[in-house]
């Protein structure tokens, strides 16, 4: 069994095997839904509806009982998205941690997955602290993922330019939080550079490069260009209903005192943020503030 992730950038949505193998179904009928996998589906919903301390007794049952490692490194990062939606950025690396110490298990067996998945669990744990505003955190394990990634040995199934855009895209948002304008704008040039290097990779990450420049334009009060940039990256295929770009525009407009446009933004990123990931975990509490659904 492995834990599957979406090869995305921002959007990489929690998506668990099951644990259980069921027997061979006959045509037509499909197989029950493991106890395991419903457990983590109702804690996930209760994480998504704000419920954060009773989905963690769940997820802590689940890590605790585990059959086998892989389904105990399954557990051990949902409990991490759990902590992000508290905004915990501490515990989120702790567990985030536990599931890269698992993939280190898997090098011989399976080496381009293995470390594929340790930078991205420890690129899943720097986005809910870049989030969470620990910013130094955020960066060691952005720059911790990129050095893991890089690890995959021949033949390599994600290449070196994904990872250098991933590491600049990230460098961008953080000197942008840090005010550092022209920092920002030197890793949105490297950003594009990588982009510009792999035609095909590009042809699936392009669509975060917009997103890109809207939030450096945000974090830094260029607001018109944050409007723009950001409302061109919802027009773009995939990004339609991406929660956390509906989010940062609600917050430009809010920023323009546009309260008027922001409500609405904030309402659909609430109603989008359904999912058990960083982009979910940031959106969905602070939406619910906005709206004064506590």
């Amino acid at each position: 069994m492995q834990i599957l992730v979406r090869h995305s950038i921002m959007a990489c949505a929690l998506v668990v095997a099951p644990f259980v193998t069921a027997a061979a179904q006959p045509p037509g009928q499909q197989a029950p839904p493991s106890p395991r996998a419903d457990s983590t589906r109702t804690a996930s919903r209760l994480d998504v509806d704000g419920q954060t301390a009773k989905a963690r007794e769940i997820f802590l049952a689940l890590i605790n009982g585990a059959p086998d490692p892989a389904a105990r490194a399954a557990a051990q990062r949902a409990m991490a998205m759990s902590y992000a939606f508290d905004g915990d950025c501490r515990n989120t690396v702790k567990y985030e941690e536990m599931v890269i110490a698992y993939w280190r298990t898997r090098e011989a067996a399976e080496p381009q997955n293995a470390f594929y998945q340790q930078g991205e669990m420890a690129n899943e744990g720097a986005r809910v602290c870049i989030d969470a505003g620990d910013l130094k955190t955020a960066e060691k394990y952005y720059r911790l993922g990129s050095e893991l990634g890089l690890q995959e040995p021949e033949p390599r199934t994600h290449p070196k330019s994904l990872w250098d855009f991933r590491l600049a895209h990230a460098l961008a948002r953080l000197a942008a939080r840090r005010g550092d304008k022209a920092g920002a704008q030197q890793q949105v040039a490297a950003a594009r550079r990588a982009l510009d290097s792999d035609s095909a990779m590009a042809a699936a990450q392009a669509r975060f490069l917009p997103y890109l420049v809207g939030y450096v334009a945000l974090y830094t009060d260029d607001l018109a260009a944050a409007e723009a940039e950001l409302g061109k990256a919802l027009t773009m295929r995939g990004n339609e209903r991406d929660p956390f770009i509906h989010a940062l525009l609600a917050m430009t407009h809010e920023k323009m005192g546009h309260a008027d446009a922001s409500r609405p933004l904030w309402q659909k990123a609430y109603d989008l943020a359904t999912a058990h990931n960083p982009p979910a975990a940031f959106v969905r509490p602070l939406a619910r503030k906005k709206l004064g659904l506590q």
